[in-house]
C-alpha cells in the first residue's frame, strides 16, 4: 500500500497536561472545557459548523510512539487485540472523540466534554448528526457490562 501523509488542521487544548489521571472517553469527561486551535488557512471550513452542538474530532495520538497488536485496556484486565479497543497504541494513532460545541470565534472553537491531552494535533472536525451517527447497538463484545463504569476510570501511563 501507498504511505498517506497527514497535516493537522489546529490544535486541541484541554485542561490534561498528561495523560495520567485524564479522563479514558468523552463521557467521563463531561462538564471538561477544551478549545481547538484551528489554523487560520481553515477559517473558511468552519463556515456553519456552530449550527451544530456536537462536533466529531479526528486527531493524532502524538505521545504514542509506537503500537502493540495486543492490549491491555482500561477497562479490564485482560489482553485484547487493540482493534477491538480505543487504545492509543494503534498501528495508526488516530484518535476519534465526540465532544460539546459551545461557540465559534473566529478561528477557536470552544469545546465541552474533552478527554484529550492539551496540545494533541487535530486532523479533521465532522459534525455529528444523530440521524447519520447513533445506531441501535446489539452487541458490544467485551466491554458489555465493563462500559458502566467509564466515567470513573482514569488514564495511567499504559500507553505513554
Amino acid at each position: 500500500m501507498e504511505k498517506m501523509c497527514y497535516e493537522p488542521i489546529g490544535t486541541i487544548h484541554s485542561p490534561f497536561k498528561d495523560i495520567k489521571g485524564m479522563p479514558i472517553q468523552p463521557t467521563g469527561a463531561e462538564g471538561v472545557k477544551g478549545h481547538i486551535d484551528v489554523d487560520p488557512r481553515y477559517k473558511d471550513g468552519l463556515k456553519d459548523i456552530d449550527g451544530f452542538s456536537h462536533i466529531i474530532l479526528i486527531y493524532h495520538f502524538h505521545l504514542s510512539e509506537d503500537y502493540s497488536l495486543t492490549v491491555k485496556p482500561f477497562l479490564d484486565k485482560k489482553e485484547r487485540g487493540v482493534f477491538s479497543t480505543r487504545a492509543p497504541k494503534r498501528p495508526n494513532q488516530i484518535g476519534l472523540s465526540i465532544v460539546k460545541l459551545i461557540d465559534v470565534d473566529g478561528t477557536r472553537i470552544n469545546i465541552e466534554d474533552v478527554d484529550v491531552v492539551d496540545g494533541t494535533p487535530l486532523l479533521d472536525i465532522k459534525p455529528y448528526v444523530p440521524e447519520f451517527d447513533d445506531r441501535r447497538v446489539e452487541r458490544s463484545g467485551w466491554l458489555n457490562k465493563r462500559a458502566e463504569g467509564v466515567n470513573e476510570v482514569k488514564s495511567d501511563e499504559r500507553f505513554r
